[in-house]
Protein backbone atom coordinates (compact mmCIF):
# COMPACT_ATOMS: atom_id res chain seq x y z
CA UNK A 1 0.00 0.00 0.00
CA UNK A 2 1.14 3.24 -0.55
CA UNK A 3 0.97 5.96 1.85
CA UNK A 4 1.10 9.75 1.07
CA UNK A 5 2.17 12.01 3.76
CA UNK A 6 2.36 15.69 4.30
CA UNK A 7 5.34 16.60 6.46
CA UNK A 8 5.85 20.26 8.30
CA UNK A 9 6.69 23.17 6.21
CA UNK A 10 9.37 24.43 8.98
CA UNK A 11 8.20 23.81 12.53
CA UNK A 12 8.69 19.98 13.25
CA UNK A 13 5.50 20.54 16.02
CA UNK A 14 3.57 20.24 13.20
CA UNK A 15 4.05 16.67 12.75
CA UNK A 16 1.22 14.58 13.45
CA UNK A 17 1.40 11.63 15.24
CA UNK A 18 -0.52 9.62 12.59
CA UNK A 19 2.27 10.66 10.18
CA UNK A 20 4.75 9.01 12.34
CA UNK A 21 3.22 5.89 13.47
CA UNK A 22 2.87 5.37 9.73
CA UNK A 23 6.61 6.01 8.96
CA UNK A 24 7.79 3.86 11.68
CA UNK A 25 5.27 1.28 10.30
CA UNK A 26 5.86 0.91 6.26
CA UNK A 27 9.19 -0.93 4.38
CA UNK A 28 10.06 1.83 2.58
CA UNK A 29 9.87 6.20 2.53
CA UNK A 30 10.43 7.15 -0.96
CA UNK A 31 11.86 10.69 0.00
CA UNK A 32 12.12 13.43 -2.39
CA UNK A 33 16.04 14.46 -0.94
CA UNK A 34 16.97 11.58 1.75
CA UNK A 35 19.62 13.40 3.45
CA UNK A 36 16.56 16.00 4.39
CA UNK A 37 14.18 13.40 5.21
CA UNK A 38 17.17 11.28 7.48
CA UNK A 39 17.24 14.64 9.68
CA UNK A 40 13.64 14.63 9.97
CA UNK A 41 13.40 10.50 10.68
CA UNK A 42 16.55 11.56 12.82
CA UNK A 43 15.05 14.19 15.26
CA UNK A 44 11.88 11.85 15.53
CA UNK A 45 14.06 8.38 16.32
CA UNK A 46 13.02 6.61 13.04
CA UNK A 47 15.30 4.20 11.23
CA UNK A 48 13.99 3.18 7.83
CA UNK A 49 15.58 2.25 4.47
CA UNK A 50 14.90 5.44 2.01
CA UNK A 51 14.21 5.21 -1.80
CA UNK A 52 15.22 8.58 -3.66
CA UNK A 53 12.27 9.69 -5.56
CA UNK A 54 12.49 13.27 -7.18
CA UNK A 55 11.84 15.20 -10.39
CA UNK A 56 14.71 14.23 -12.26
CA UNK A 57 14.16 10.50 -11.38
CA UNK A 58 10.16 9.98 -11.40
CA UNK A 59 9.93 8.08 -13.94
CA UNK A 60 12.71 5.02 -13.13
CA UNK A 61 11.77 5.57 -9.34
CA UNK A 62 8.45 5.41 -9.87
CA UNK A 63 8.61 1.90 -11.67
CA UNK A 64 10.95 0.67 -8.39
CA UNK A 65 8.18 1.75 -6.12
CA UNK A 66 5.65 0.55 -8.43
CA UNK A 67 7.11 -3.24 -8.06
CA UNK A 68 7.63 -2.62 -3.93
CA UNK A 69 4.18 -2.22 -4.16
CA UNK A 70 3.84 -4.89 -6.19
CA UNK A 71 5.36 -7.33 -4.43
CA UNK A 72 3.18 -6.49 -1.03
CA UNK A 73 5.48 -4.09 0.65
CA UNK A 74 4.11 -0.78 1.68
CA UNK A 75 5.79 2.22 1.16
CA UNK A 76 5.29 6.22 2.44
CA UNK A 77 5.75 9.04 0.16
CA UNK A 78 7.28 12.10 1.27
CA UNK A 79 8.77 15.40 0.05
CA UNK A 80 10.78 17.65 1.69
CA UNK A 81 8.17 19.96 3.06
CA UNK A 82 4.61 19.63 2.66
CA UNK A 83 2.05 17.90 0.61
CA UNK A 84 3.44 15.45 -1.67
CA UNK A 85 1.92 16.30 -5.27
CA UNK A 86 1.50 19.91 -4.75
CA UNK A 87 4.26 21.67 -6.71
CA UNK A 88 6.44 18.32 -5.52
CA UNK A 89 7.05 14.57 -7.10
CA UNK A 90 4.01 12.32 -6.47
CA UNK A 91 1.61 13.65 -9.03
CA UNK A 92 2.38 10.60 -11.57
CA UNK A 93 3.36 7.73 -8.68
CA UNK A 94 -0.68 8.32 -7.75
CA UNK A 95 -1.72 8.01 -11.38
CA UNK A 96 0.40 4.77 -11.85
CA UNK A 97 -1.29 3.58 -8.51
CA UNK A 98 -4.95 4.09 -9.92
CA UNK A 99 -3.98 2.62 -13.09
CA UNK A 100 -2.91 -0.35 -11.49
CA UNK A 101 -5.33 -0.71 -8.49
CA UNK A 102 -2.32 -0.32 -6.07
CA UNK A 103 -4.12 0.71 -2.73
CA UNK A 104 -3.22 4.04 -1.65
CA UNK A 105 -4.31 6.71 1.24
CA UNK A 106 -2.94 9.30 2.54
CA UNK A 107 -1.99 11.08 6.24
CA UNK A 108 -2.91 15.05 5.61
CA UNK A 109 -0.87 17.50 7.19
CA UNK A 110 0.92 20.81 6.23
CA UNK A 111 0.13 23.07 2.83
CA UNK A 112 1.75 26.47 2.48
CA UNK A 113 -0.51 27.58 0.15
CA UNK A 114 -3.57 26.68 1.95
CA UNK A 115 -2.21 28.30 5.23
CA UNK A 116 -1.41 31.33 3.08
CA UNK A 117 -4.82 32.07 1.93
CA UNK A 118 -6.20 31.39 5.42
CA UNK A 119 -4.10 34.45 6.57
CA UNK A 120 -4.11 36.66 3.62
CA UNK A 121 -7.39 38.08 4.29
CA UNK A 122 -8.86 37.74 1.13
CA UNK A 123 -11.79 36.17 0.15
CA UNK A 124 -11.32 32.20 0.89
CA UNK A 125 -14.41 30.91 -0.61
CA UNK A 126 -12.79 30.57 -3.94
CA UNK A 127 -9.62 30.47 -4.93
CA UNK A 128 -7.30 29.18 -7.69
CA UNK A 129 -3.77 27.44 -6.67
CA UNK A 130 -1.29 28.56 -9.89
CA UNK A 131 2.32 26.91 -8.40
CA UNK A 132 5.52 28.21 -9.68
CA UNK A 133 5.08 30.72 -12.62
CA UNK A 134 8.32 29.95 -15.64
CA UNK A 135 11.33 32.02 -14.85
CA UNK A 136 11.41 33.75 -17.82
CA UNK A 137 9.97 37.12 -17.88
CA UNK A 138 7.80 36.69 -21.16
CA UNK A 139 6.63 33.29 -20.18
CA UNK A 140 6.08 34.37 -17.01
CA UNK A 141 3.85 37.37 -18.07
CA UNK A 142 2.05 35.12 -20.39
CA UNK A 143 1.56 32.57 -17.47
CA UNK A 144 0.12 35.62 -15.41
CA UNK A 145 -2.46 37.00 -18.25
CA UNK A 146 -4.31 33.74 -18.41
CA UNK A 147 -5.79 34.56 -14.84
CA UNK A 148 -6.37 38.71 -15.62
CA UNK A 149 -9.73 38.13 -16.06
CA UNK A 150 -10.31 35.59 -12.79
CA UNK A 151 -12.89 36.85 -9.57
CA UNK A 152 -11.13 33.86 -8.02
CA UNK A 153 -8.78 34.65 -4.96
CA UNK A 154 -4.73 33.53 -7.00
CA UNK A 155 -2.15 32.09 -5.11
CA UNK A 156 1.40 32.10 -6.56
CA UNK A 157 4.54 30.27 -5.30
CA UNK A 158 7.90 31.55 -5.58
CA UNK A 159 11.61 31.05 -4.54
CA UNK A 160 13.47 34.62 -3.25
CA UNK A 161 15.44 35.27 -6.28
CA UNK A 162 12.33 35.84 -8.55
CA UNK A 163 9.61 37.39 -6.04
CA UNK A 164 10.45 40.79 -6.84
CA UNK A 165 10.17 40.40 -10.73
CA UNK A 166 6.80 37.99 -9.65
CA UNK A 167 5.73 40.95 -7.63
CA UNK A 168 6.19 43.40 -10.65
CA UNK A 169 4.62 41.66 -13.27
CA UNK A 170 1.79 40.64 -11.30
CA UNK A 171 1.10 45.13 -11.52
CA UNK A 172 2.22 45.03 -14.95
CA UNK A 173 -0.47 42.39 -15.75
CA UNK A 174 -3.06 43.00 -12.72
CA UNK A 175 -2.67 46.19 -11.75
CA UNK A 176 -2.47 47.25 -8.21
CA UNK A 177 -4.25 44.70 -6.52
CA UNK A 178 -4.87 43.81 -3.10
CA UNK A 179 -2.56 41.11 -2.07
CA UNK A 180 -0.56 38.79 1.03
CA UNK A 181 2.51 38.10 0.58
CA UNK A 182 3.49 35.23 3.27
CA UNK A 183 7.21 34.25 4.01
CA UNK A 184 8.70 31.59 6.62
CA UNK A 185 5.37 29.79 7.36
CA UNK A 186 5.54 28.37 10.65
CA UNK A 187 8.58 29.62 11.97
CA UNK A 188 10.10 31.65 13.95
CA UNK A 189 10.28 34.43 11.52
CA UNK A 190 6.86 33.92 9.94
CA UNK A 191 5.89 36.94 7.92
CA UNK A 192 2.73 37.91 5.85
CA UNK A 193 2.78 40.99 4.41
CA UNK A 194 -0.58 42.66 3.34
CA UNK A 195 -1.72 45.25 1.16
CA UNK A 196 -1.54 46.52 -2.87
CA UNK A 197 0.56 44.53 -4.68
CA UNK A 198 2.80 48.05 -4.75
CA UNK A 199 3.46 48.12 -1.29
CA UNK A 200 4.06 44.87 -0.82
CA UNK A 201 6.99 45.29 -3.20
CA UNK A 202 8.63 48.30 -1.73
CA UNK A 203 8.73 46.54 1.78
CA UNK A 204 10.58 43.45 -0.14
CA UNK A 205 13.82 44.49 0.13
CA UNK A 206 16.17 41.72 0.99
CA UNK A 207 13.67 38.34 -0.09
CA UNK A 208 14.93 34.91 1.85
CA UNK A 209 13.37 32.01 1.94
CA UNK A 210 10.38 30.51 -0.12
CA UNK A 211 7.47 32.70 -0.88
CA UNK A 212 3.58 32.26 -1.08
CA UNK A 213 1.72 35.28 -3.19
CA UNK A 214 -1.72 35.33 -2.93
CA UNK A 215 -3.75 37.98 -5.30
CA UNK A 216 -6.83 39.43 -5.36
CA UNK A 217 -9.18 38.25 -7.96
CA UNK A 218 -10.59 40.58 -10.44
CA UNK A 219 -13.36 41.73 -8.85
CA UNK A 220 -12.12 41.85 -5.92
CA UNK A 221 -12.62 45.87 -5.44
CA UNK A 222 -10.01 47.03 -2.83
CA UNK A 223 -11.95 49.71 -0.44
CA UNK A 224 -9.15 49.89 1.47
CA UNK A 225 -5.01 50.82 0.44
CA UNK A 226 -3.53 49.92 4.41
CA UNK A 227 -1.30 47.48 4.75
CA UNK A 228 -3.93 46.36 7.14
CA UNK A 229 -7.13 46.40 5.32
CA UNK A 230 -9.74 43.50 5.57
CA UNK A 231 -10.72 41.82 2.78
CA UNK A 232 -13.46 38.89 2.35
CA UNK A 233 -17.17 40.15 2.29
CA UNK A 234 -17.46 42.36 -0.36
CA UNK A 235 -19.79 40.35 -2.39
CA UNK A 236 -21.53 38.46 0.17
Amino acid sequence: MLYIIATPIGNLGDMSVRALDTLRAVDVIASEDTRKTGILLAHFGIAKRQLSFHEHNEERAGQRIMELLAEGKSVALVTDAGTPGISDPGFTLVRQCIQEGIDMTMIPGPTALIMAVVLSGLPVHSFTFRGFPPRKPGKRRTFLEVDKESVHTLIFYESPYRIQALLRDAIEVYGDRLCALANDLTKVFELVQRGKLSEVLASCTQPRGEYVLVIAGAEQSPRRSSQNAAVGDDDE
